[in-house]
């Protein structure tokens, strides 16, 4: 039976820029991590950090992201490149799909720790900031599936299912699909909205933003999982990824009970304040000078609050010295 409504997949997942190609999947990877690093910027120096801070430590963190994504997914889905009639090459075609969220999240985070470290900034208050931004950049990467035909779920006649093309090769069949790219997608914004709810109403600190983005996400990602029909391995009659859903889900809630009882509030300050070369430190709430200080010149200054230059001191001082010489040089009158 025809439906009277689907959502069409792209013909193609390549657009051609003349005779450069653009792949939809790795352009959608890449808008995800503009979202991310610029969203979480604002949120940085909203938090009293540095303009550009973000971006320099997403220089470690994104590398590490993606290489521990494709791991993660290359290790759990190793017979489509290691078994008989598969060319093991493939695991680098990182383009043609293929990154675990779980993987992308810990290596991404070593990566961040390094960067952190040559900024002397806590992990956890960088964490905070970028969590929300980390979220929208998952909504927006779950779109390049859309364009690879993949990850769909169970057939369905609703209104909004996803028209999948047949390929043997990719081990697709015609049909009407649940979109569990777009499911992923929508949760993942309703998770950002959340943790900017909750941050703005609980001043949530130490990483404690983090925690409840990763939390939240993985209640979606469970039921979520339950719906996709691709290939996967199972536990205990769950397929592998619900039950690393369960497993951080879990964790996520401890490190937010354990952190609010040992460090509660936010961070006072999260990052050091930058000291250009050559300048003193500002003290008090200006640039101006101490209270009960007179500005000066040079390192002088009288204590009657007036200042003046080292030249016109010492010419003062000289000109002092010369007249007490000349009044003992002097001879005294006799009346």
């Amino acid at each position: 039976m025809d439906l009277l409504a689907y959502i069409p997949s792209p013909s193609s997942g390549v657009i051609y820029l003349g005779p450069v190609p653009l792949r939809g999947y790795a352009f959608c990877i890449i808008i995800g991590v503009f979202v991310a690093v610029w969203y979480g910027g604002r949120r940085w120096v909203a938090r009293g950090g540095q303009v550009g801070t973000v971006a320099d430590i997403a220089v470690w963190a994104v590398p590490f992201g993606l290489v521990g994504g494709r791991l993660y997914h290359v290790i759990t889905d190793y017979e489509l490149y290691f078994t008989d009639g598969r060319d093991w090459v493939d695991a680098f075609k990182i383009w043609q799909g293929g990154l675990g969220i779980w993987g992308a999240i810990a290596l991404g985070a070593l990566g961040a720790w390094i960067g952190c470290r040559r900024r002397g900034i806590p992990l956890p208050a960088y964490a905070d900031a970028i969590a929300p931004g980390i979220a929208f950049a998952q909504a927006v990467g779950r779109w390049g599936n859309w364009f690879n035909q993949e990850l769909y779920g169970k057939a369905t006649t609703l209104p909004w299912a996803l028209k999948i093309d047949g390929d043997a090769d990719a081990g697709r069949v015609a049909g009407t699909y649940h979109p569990t790219f777009l499911y992923e997608s929508l949760w993942c914004v309703g998770v950002a909205v959340l943790v900017i709810w909750a941050d703005r109403r609980f001043k949530m600190g130490h990483g404690r933003a983090f925690a409840l983005y990763v939390a939240a996400y993985t209640v979606g990602r469970f039921w979520i999982e339950y719906l996709r029909v691709d290939d996967a391995h199972h536990v205990l009659g769950l397929r592998l990824n619900n039950w690393t859903s369960v497993v951080v889900f879990l964790a996520a809630v401890a490190y937010l009970v354990i952190s609010a009882k040992r460090a509660p509030g936010r961070e006072e300050v999260v990052e050091p304040a930058a000291v250009e070369d050559g300048a003193a430190p500002a003290t008090g709430t200006s640039g101006d000078a101490p209270a009960g200080s007179a500005a000066k010149s040079d390192g002088t200054a009288k204590s009657d609050g007036t200042a003046r230059s080292d030249g016109a001191d010492e010419a003062g001082d000289g000109a002092d010295e010369a007249g007490a010489v000349a009044a003992e040089a002097e001879p005294t009158k006799n009346p």
